[in-house]
């Protein structure tokens, strides 16, 4: 994350709030960096000083005319290129926390990503329940997959979700800041998508809960998720809402 982002991501958190809890799912440019907090946060707790974000964050300002799109990324890269290029062709950016080993079988999809104007993050190294792992494991994880991320684009990307939880535990919070990353990236709006619920059901558990702000959790690697798109996509530009980066959301 650049200076500059990173003074923007400031200025904005005094409009952000964080959600309650989740129903578990799970199935950039710039190094970003951070001191340590103090105390681990606790997820989805907005910061008591208005001038950071929360440390988990679970949406953008609800006056924004914008949300993001945030994909999952691993599964067939067919259908990961697929709906890439359906959000550009809608004029869309969408924001991928990549799974590590995802990228070792696939590694041109990183700049893939990047270079259709999309963000990219971590994900964790294999994508299994990170906050039920020990604490040396919970670190390979995220820097596993950081060093990937590194490697192919020089960067180690702005965002971490964690595998297998809408957000991080205490332990997996404070490891995500240890190995460079400010925010952990939650949600809330879950589509459901993994569950292979069919196109149009997706379509309808986005659009019946998305507003300004949001941040929707989706997955590469389902085409019913590839066919969903254009119409998720439609129905917010009439809402007159832009699917954007979560880089551009929180800015």
């Amino acid at each position: 994350m650049t200076p500059t982002n990173r003074r923007d991501l400031l200025r904005a958190s005094a409009a952000f709030t964080a959600g309650g809890a989740l129903t578990t799912g799970c199935g950039n440019t710039g190094t970003a960096t951070a001191a340590q907090p103090a105390t681990t946060p606790a997820p989805t707790s907005p910061s008591a000083s208005p001038d950071r974000l929360p440390f988990q964050v679970t949406h953008g300002p609800r006056t924004r005319a914008s949300v993001a799109l945030t994909f999952h990324g691993q599964g067939d890269p067919a259908l990961a290129t697929r709906l890439l290029t359906t959000a550009e062709q809608h004029g869309a950016h969408l924001t991928v926390l990549a799974v590590g080993s995802w990228l070792d079988a696939y590694p041109a999809m990183a700049r893939r990503i990047l270079d259709g104007g999309h963000d990219l993050g971590n994900h964790t190294q294999r994508h299994i329940s990170i906050n039920a792992m020990a604490e040396a494991d919970a670190r390979k994880e995220i820097t596993d997959c950081a060093a990937r991320l590194k490697r192919l684009t020089g960067s180690i990307g702005s965002w971490f979700r964690p595998s297998r939880a809408p957000t991080a535990s205490p332990l997996v919070a404070r490891l995500a800041a240890e190995a460079g990353y400010p925010h952990v990236l939650s949600y809330d709006v879950d589509s459901l998508d993994y569950t292979r619920p069919g196109a149009p059901a997706i379509t309808r558990k986005v659009l019946a809960e998305v507003t300004g702000g949001s941040v929707v959790s989706m997955h590469f690697g389902y085409p019913d998720t590839v066919a969903a798109l254009p119409a998720v996509l439609q129905e917010l530009h009439r809402r007159g809402l832009r699917a954007v980066t979560t880089t551009e959301l929180l800015s």
